[in-house]
Formats: structure tokens, sequence, C-alpha cells
């Protein structure tokens, strides 16, 4: 049973950055694309951004395209999200998530078969 633990949230000021990573563990890291996804509250939650196997595609939510950046470490099991220009509507819980059958050129469309806890991000204004 692959585990997903995130960590990295905080509070940040509006056009602040920070750096979200994902420690995955029971199973083999390669074997997974990777996404992140987030909900604030009172709304659904949404896509953020992915990664495929091995790291040869990402894919973004138009939202965050430009400000986010999501990149992998096999060597390490992690997966990172790093996120500049953050503005309030960015606050949220965030979750990182493991698909088992996402293929690389359909991040679009990614399936989480996995979760994490969530960590919180607030991006004061």
């Amino acid at each position: 049973q692959l585990q997903l633990v995130e960590s990295g949230g905080g509070l940040v000021q509006a056009g602040g950055s920070l750096r979200l990573s994902c420690a995955a563990s029971g199973g083999t890291f390669s074997n997974y694309a990777m996404g992140w996804f987030r909900q604030a509250p009172g709304k659904e939650r949404e896509f953020v951004a992915a990664i495929s196997r091995f790291g040869f595609t990402s894919h973004f939510a138009d939202s965050v395209k430009g400000r986010f950046a999501i990149s992998g470490d096999i060597a390490k099991n992690t997966v990172n999200l790093q996120m500049i220009r953050l503005n309030p509507e960015d606050t949220a819980v965030y979750y990182c998530a493991a698909a088992t059958s996402t293929p690389a050129q359909a991040l679009a469309g990614f399936t989480a078969d996995y979760w994490g806890q969530g960590t919180q991000v607030t991006v004061s204004s």
C-alpha cells in the first residue's frame, strides 16, 4: 500500500513562494504518475499539476501555469511542487496523489489511486 506524506505548507504573503514536498513509501515510486490537487474552503478538490513516471511530461491547471513547477526525484521517492507569485486564490489544502494507470500523454485526466493527508497553504493579501 503506497503511502504519501506532504510537507512544506504554511503561511505566506501574496507574491511569495512555497515549496511543497511529498514523500512516498510502501511502493515502487517509478510505477506511479504523481500529482497535486488542492481544495479551498467551500469548493471541490481541483487538479493542480501532474508529472509522468520518470518525469518525462507534466501538465498544469491553467490557473497555475507559469507560476508552479512540479518535479520528481526517483532516488528520494519524492515529488515537489514549487510555487511562486502566490496569491490569496491559491489558499487551500494541497494534496499529493499517485496514479497507477494514467499514461504520460493523458496527465490532464489524472486519476488518483492514492492520496496524502494534505498540507495547508495560506496566502495573505
